[in-house]
């Protein structure tokens, strides 16, 4: 008997713990299931019939997504040993979870490896090898990811798309990209998103560890952020949502990056950053800008020359403390005429590089 159960297990039966012989009755009740998968087409074809989903050492293959969508409420996914991916040139996603009141983990001896060395070529996203976005959250509402331990995704790790989603504990390590051409490798990306808290991430990378592109009450906490670009809101302009609003960025560290704290609108477009608050900001190792909020982003690089169709209002700096490197520069604020105000600039300390002499149109109280 034992046997036959463990055999169903490694199928990815489902089976019904503690269940009874199946009976007419018990299968009417469906009592919870816990499914135990060792491999991706067997998840993503049975997933529906679980309240409990164990992927156990998947192997998922190259070019297809460990496809996890459309949930039934309330489901759990587990992951458990060493999750891999099989090579090949396309735009992913690797993974993607959608549902409502969903519950992503891992175990303690888990770890999701994207394999993203074999992609890796400095070009990220802007050319060389066509590369796998690694885990869409897209509908993933009023759900929780949890612990989670990613390694080596090829670009961009998280994207998020998704109402009251908690990610908590989630570590991203990209380091081995910093010798071996890791590029656009950002740890989360939220857009069209509301209410969205990211608390107690670990991110090492090659690229923004948070960019807030568009949405509404979202807060990143806790975490700690090394390797990479920093805390970004944006760039903000030209996307079918334009608007960011209710962004708290609190009580973190961002060291051996580019930026510290960054906001960045594009050139030509409309949309608004407002409500947005980065307090408690503990700087260190910073290579490029402490502190950099520009109006002038084209095509992913800044022109020089700020325009006003993205106002950043209602913004509050407090609490930024730290140093940057000799050869860079310690605050940067470039914004179009009449297009930055209600500023609230208090505590902040950022030393160690250069004064900008071209700061323009910096708001009343805070200082460049």
């Amino acid at each position: 008997m034992r046997a036959s159960f463990m055999s169903m297990l490694a199928m990815g039966t489902a089976v019904a713990l503690g269940a009874p012989a199946p009976s007419r009755v018990s299968q009417m009740v469906k009592k919870s299931t816990v499914c135990t998968f060792n491999s991706a087409a067997s998840a993503s074809a049975s997933k529906s019939s679980c309240n409990t989903i164990v992927l156990d050492n998947i192997e998922v293959p190259a070019g297809e997504t460990l496809d996890l969508t459309d949930l039934k409420s309330g489901t759990k996914v587990i992951f458990n040993g060493e999750t891999t991916f099989g090579y090949e040139e396309w735009d992913g996603p690797m993974i993607e979870i959608s549902g409502s009141n969903i519950i992503v983990s891992g175990t303690s001896n888990h770890t999701i490896n994207g394999g993203g060395e074999r992609w890796w070529d400095g070009e990220g996203t802007n050319g060389g090898k066509t590369k796998p976005k690694f885990f869409y959250a897209h509908s993933l509402d009023d759900s929780t990811i949890t612990g989670l331990n990613i390694k080596n995704t090829p670009v961009q790790a998280f994207s998020v798309e998704s109402d009251n989603l908690i990610l908590n504990s989630i570590t991203i390590d990209d380091s081995d990209g910093d010798a071996n051409g890791g590029h656009n490798t950002d740890g989360f990306d939220v857009g069209e998103s509301t209410g969205v808290t990211i608390s107690n991430a670990v991110v090492r990378n090659q690229d923004d560890c948070l960019a807030v592109n568009s949405g509404t009450n979202i807060v990143f906490t806790g975490g700690t952020c090394s390797g990479g670009h920093g805390l970004s809101i944006g760039s903000v302009g030209g996307r079918s949502d334009n608007t960011v609003k209710n962004v708290t960025i609190t009580n973190s560290v961002v060291k051996d990056s580019e930026n510290g704290i960054r906001i960045k609108t594009n050139s030509g477009t409309t949309g608004s950053v407002s409500g947005v608050t980065f307090s408690n900001i503990q700087i260190s190792g910073i290579t490029d800008y402490g502190i950099v909020f520009e109006q002038d982003y084209e095509n992913g690089d800044p022109t020089g020359t700020p325009t006003d169709g993205v106002p950043i209002t209602d913004l509050t700096v407090e609490s930024i403390t730290g140093t940057v490197e000799s050869d860079a520069t310690d605050i940067y604020i470039l914004c179009a005429s009449g297009a930055c105000s209600d500023w609230t600039w208090s505590d902040v300390s950022v030393t160690g590089g250069s004064t900008s002499d071209e700061c323009e149109n910096v708001p009343s109280g805070a200082s460049c």
